[in-house]
């Protein structure tokens, strides 16, 4: 578990080397995974991983000692640091933040067209008289969530640790209590599962990029005086829990069919969506011209039913679309979870109730 305390490892900083930032993050409990040099996207699988596609639970890569399926392989043991970045110095650093107990608010400031007022905050109806004009960016988002639930702004939380993205953006860390509940990770232009518009959410299933990263558009750098990250706010918890954000790994309860032998639920519901993780995973013999997206949504949808009708959990299912859509677009991770969280969301509206056969 996290022990968020100040240790002897150099802390980040804009000299500090991605080996010296692995140790000084595993010594606060938070596992981490080699990102591709200069770049904020895991390091590549292996060979085998990436010509004969599975399961990140099922890859015998970890016993071995490599760094495949990015956050799915990280780790706080010594000697892995020591072989991935001593032997690699170029290689970047990420947190998986489920395992390491983190929320992190991902500020974004790219250019983009301004959503309907009443998609800026999911689930708060803004009202007309609340002038928005000059409204531009997730930082703006945020702090008109903050204001509206008088709170202070994230973004100005001077206790916790925050990191300046070369982007302009803004990565807020905060961390979990150990008996809390866990988070899920969003992206702010979901419809269904979002904190803000332009305001990502990295938690469980996915990963953040450390201080001192370097990347050639610049390097990811603390502001303010905090080094670690403070406890998740209580309102910021109540709003991520109003979101749908927090991690339910239950299925849920499916009544036996009153008669007629029939295969187990499970593995039809895995026969079923096999098919559509299939024409995801042969997307990667073409780097475009594939509908890759759309291969994505209808799996994820399919997968939302299933999960809605108890066939599978939310866990089993984002695994198999994450490592399906990485084998196939290694380089849009956050492209496809975007499109998972949004079509998981839409398919769990309708669940998918699978017939024995006699």
């Amino acid at each position: 578990m996290p022990r968020h305390s100040e240790t002897s490892v150099p802390r980040p900083s804009g000299t500090a080397s991605p080996y010296d930032v692995a140790r000084w993050c595993a010594a606060n409990g938070w596992p981490v995974h080699p990102l591709a040099p200069g770049r904020k996207t895991p390091a590549a699988n292996c060979g085998a991983c990436r010509d004969e596609p599975h399961r990140p639970q099922d890859c015998p890569c970890r016993t071995t000692g490599r760094w495949c399926h990015g956050f799915h392989a990280a780790t706080t043991n010594p000697a892995l640091l020591e072989a991935w970045w001593g032997g690699h110095p170029t290689l970047g650093v990420g947190v998986s933040c489920g395992p390491a107990g983190l929320v992190v608010l991902d500020i974004d400031a790219h250019s983009a067209e301004v959503p309907d007022r009443n998609r800026l905050l999911p689930g708060i109806p803004i009202h007309e008289s609340v002038n928005l004009e000059g409204l531009a960016s997730g930082f703006d988002t945020l702090a008109l969530l903050a204001a509206l639930r008088g709170q202070q702004n994230p973004a100005d939380d001077d206790s916790t640790l925050r990191v300046r993205t070369p982007s302009g953006g803004l990565h807020i860390w905060y961390r979990t209590p150990q008996e809390g509940p866990r988070y899920r990770s969003s992206v702010g232009s979901s419809p269904k599962v979002a904190l803000a518009w332009q305001v990502d959410v990295r938690a469980t299933g996915g990963y953040i990029v450390t201080p001192a990263t370097r990347t050639p558009a610049g390097t990811y750098s603390p502001v303010g005086p905090a080094r670690l990250p403070a406890v998740l706010p209580n309102w910021l918890a109540a709003e991520l829990q109003r979101t749908g954000h927090p991690v339910n790994d239950q299925p849920a309860a499916v009544p036996l069919p009153r008669r007629g032998p029939v295969r187990p639920a499970r593995q039809r519901a895995h026969r079923l969506l096999e098919p559509l993780l299939a024409q995801v995973e042969a997307c990667a013999a073409a780097p475009e011209g594939t509908a890759f997206t759309e291969k994505l949504n209808r799996a994820a949808y399919t997968a939302g039913g299933l999960i809605a009708s108890g066939h599978l959990t939310e866990g089993q299912a984002r695994d198999l679309l994450t490592a399906v859509a990485d084998t196939a677009r290694p380089h849009r991770s956050r492209h496809s979870l975007a499109v998972i969280t949004s079509a998981l969301s839409a398919g769990t509206s309708r669940p998918l109730h699978l017939k024995g056969r006699p």
